[in-house]
């Protein structure tokens, strides 16, 4: 276990008005496991991604983590979230630079993480020269350069065209496979939740509470037109409608 959630809850209030997104929340996090949040939309998804990242922090509840702080995380957003101003290189040198990494140790990081995600001939290029693909590539590469125990990904495929967002999962898949970093996501897409995942929490609509917690039962790599994973894409649609 390396994150644990116990009895979370989260109200917005907004001119004496009361919105409770999340509700009793009770979930482990596993080292090492690749942890699908999955819901309809509003159902507080990306909140408690927020809340178990830290970014979020006016909660009910405890939040412990098991042998990392917040030093250890690193957060993929839906927007890109690339500084504007700053070459693809030093966008992804940012996280370093805070944590105080010596400058050739910088260079060295950054250009293997570049060179992972195929980037490594635009260290120089601006975001508004990229593509949307290629600007997740190099949110991914800022959150990969720390060497994080955890990364929080928010939706990261939602805003790139189905061909893009394909080739995109199954590259963060190769990396996790070979990093075993703990991975914590969020989507709203039953058939990637089933391509990536160890595990899928399955919250209800708002106030979002835990359906389920399902082991994903289908081998590596996933045949993703096999009769087993339509039927698992079946039970959880059948989930998420209650």
């Amino acid at each position: 276990m390396i994150i644990s959630l116990k009895n979370i809850s989260k109200t917005f209030v907004e001119d004496d008005k009361k919105l409770t997104v999340l509700e009793d929340i009770n979930l482990e996090i596993n080292e090492g496991e690749f942890f699908i949040i999955l819901g309809p939309s509003g159902s507080g998804k990306s909140t408690l991604l927020r809340i178990m990242s830290g970014l979020e922090k006016d909660f009910s509840g405890k939040l412990n983590y098991d042998s990392v702080t917040q030093e250890n995380f690193s957060f993929v957003f839906q927007q890109f979230a690339l500084l504007p101003y700053l070459t693809v290189f030093q966008n992804v040198e940012l996280g370093l630079l805070a944590r105080g990494v010596p400058k050739s140790h910088r260079h060295e990081k950054v250009m293997a993480e570049l060179q992972k995600l195929g980037l490594e001939k635009f260290g120089k290029s601006f975001p508004k020269e990229l593509s949307g693909g290629m600007k997740q590539r190099v949110g991914i590469a800022r959150a990969l350069v720390t060497n994080p125990k955890i990364i929080f990904m928010d939706e990261p495929f939602s805003a790139l065209d189905s061909f893009t967002a394909e080739i995109l999962r199954k590259e963060v898949l190769d990396i996790w496979n070979m990093s075993k970093t703990t991975i914590i996501m969020v989507t709203h897409l039953v058939s990637e939740a089933l391509e990536l995942s160890d595990r899928i929490a399955v919250l209800t609509s708002r106030p979002g509470k835990i359906e389920a917690v399902l082991q994903n039962p289908l081998s590596r790599p996933r045949q993703l037109r096999s009769e087993g994973f339509f039927k698992m894409e079946d039970k959880i649609k059948e989930l998420i409608k209650i």
